[in-house]
């Protein structure tokens, strides 16, 4: 209980030491981006001098990052996130507005793609069949070198949810870790005894395959929530989706600030949060089996 103890309380320090950090580092990024200086509302023509003066001083107060990072922290502490420059409206409401969308489009691709990981890595590690084996390999390596904004295309050219684009972009990764502990997992020498003295393949894929693999399954399961959001940004763009991932792309088309840091901090936070929840949570699954 103790070591689950300092677990938990060094994650909750990396994770708040990794969050400012990383805002920091975009904020820093994009301030020294090409063409953060220029910017295109000024060459409307319906502005008057006053309206593109007042554009380039909202600029200027962005110029020093510190300043500028340390400002936001103390805005951020009230609940006041800033206005987008990009879109014009607070950042709390296009967050509030969008974040639905992008949950439900990443909660289904990953159900979908770890159901189907699951299913073909169990079938083809207790079937034992080479040419089954071989095939999941195939589709998935297959899978694997098609660009993730190519298989977005091909969900708006074929008319199919989004979810299911997510799903493809991660299926790769997470059957090919699946395969591979399962694999490892059936060579380990017990099991081949417990073969040979005629033990049933269903008594020892739930008591000797499944707590094994269980708690790298589950830190693996942390990391392809990452790859979800990472995965929505060029789905939810080329789909004409508005979610957070759609949000993200226009904001860097715009080298908006203020959105960029609250969505590199949102993303850090929630990339942090799975991945330090998986690790506990293995970390209790093999106490319990000790």
């Amino acid at each position: 209980m103790r070591s689950l103890r300092w677990k938990i309380a060094g994650h909750v320090l990396a994770l708040l030491g990794t969050v400012l950090l990383g805002g920091l580092l975009s904020a820093t990024l994009v301030r020294l981006a090409p063409g953060f200086e220029a910017d295109e509302r000024e060459l409307d023509p319906h502005l008057n001098q006053d309206s593109v003066q007042a554009l380039r001083e909202a600029r200027h107060r962005e110029h020093n990052i510190v300043r500028f990072y340390f400002s936001y922290l103390q805005h951020a502490a009230q609940g006041d996130l800033g206005v987008s420059l990009a879109l014009g409206q607070p950042v709390l409401t296009l967050l509030a507005d969008r974040t639905p969308l992008t949950l439900r489009l990443v909660t289904r691709g990953l159900a979908l793609a770890w159901l189907l990981s699951l299913l073909l890595a169990f079938s083809a590690a207790w079937l034992r069949f080479s040419v089954y084996d071989v095939l999941a390999t195939t589709v998935s390596g297959t899978l694997l070198c098609i660009p993730a904004a190519v298989l977005a295309l091909f969900s708006v050219l074929w008319n199919v949810s989004g979810s299911l684009a997510i799903a493809l972009i991660i299926f790769p990764v997470t059957f090919r870790h699946a395969r591979n502990l399962l694999g490892t997992a059936y060579s380990q020498s017990h099991i081949l005894a417990a073969r040979a003295r005629g033990v049933g393949d269903i008594r020892i894929l739930f008591w000797h395959v499944v707590p094994v693999v269980t708690p790298q399954l589950l830190l693996v399961a942390g990391v392809s929530v990452s790859l979800a959001i990472g995965a929505a940004i060029p789905v939810e763009a080329l789909c004409g989706l508005a979610g957070i991932g759609q949000l993200a792309w226009q904001a860097a088309l715009g080298r908006d600030l203020p959105l960029l840091v609250n969505l590199t901090i949102g993303v850090t936070l929630v990339t942090l949060l799975a991945n330090s929840g998986a690790d506990v949570i293995a970390h209790i699954v093999r106490g319990q089996r000790v």
